[in-house]
């Protein structure tokens, strides 16, 4: 283990969030205040969970995954985000796939997911996707006093309650959306 995390208000250090990340937080309303969400800079070279969980000292029932799924019945295609605990992965072509009304669903595309919502890979966050994307919250993550996600960027990482995520506009609480590793 290397370092822990030093955590700051997230309004107090916008610098350290993508732009998006920063608006949506500036917009933040909802029964978690705001003042709940916190930053912390990192190591953009540990960004990614396992390097990140061993390095700052941070489970990995703790941080929380966003992985952005397209969902397609026949032409139409819908972006989604899944939160899910990195114990676990999210049951993309089972729960996701039904609860989308989707023919198909997989992960979407690295370069579209970035583009369009003006974050970095490896940093993706449900804080201030484009409107209209769904949130599908894992009951579990959901009910985490503690979650460590992205900030839009790969040099942050942001920590909010569980409660936070079910909360965010969008979101739904889904039970069995992240299936155990393995």
């Amino acid at each position: 283990m290397g370092e822990s995390l030093d955590l700051h208000p997230a309004l107090t250090r916008l610098d350290l969030l993508a732009d998006p990340v920063a608006h949506a937080l500036k917009q933040w309303t909802g029964p978690v205040p705001v003042d709940a969400v916190e930053v912390a800079e990192i190591d953009p070279d540990l960004a990614d969970t396992a390097a990140f969980c061993a390095h700052y000292g941070v489970t990995l029932e703790e941080s929380v995954n966003c992985v952005v799924v397209a969902a397609k019945r026949g032409s139409e295609v819908t972006y989604a985000a899944c939160m899910v605990a990195a114990t676990t992965r999210a049951d993309v072509n089972g729960l996701v796939r039904k609860h989308l009304g989707a023919r198909k669903a997989s992960f979407a595309p690295l370069a579209e997911v970035a583009a369009m919502s003006g974050m970095e890979y490896g940093g993706i966050t449900p804080v201030g996707l484009p409107a209209g994307w769904p949130i599908l919250v894992d009951a579990a993550a959901a009910r985490l006093p503690s979650a460590v996600i992205g900030s839009g960027n790969r040099r942050s990482k942001l920590r909010l309650p569980g409660p936070a995520l079910a909360a965010l506009p969008g979101a739904e609480v889904l039970e069995g959306l992240g299936v155990p590793l393995g």
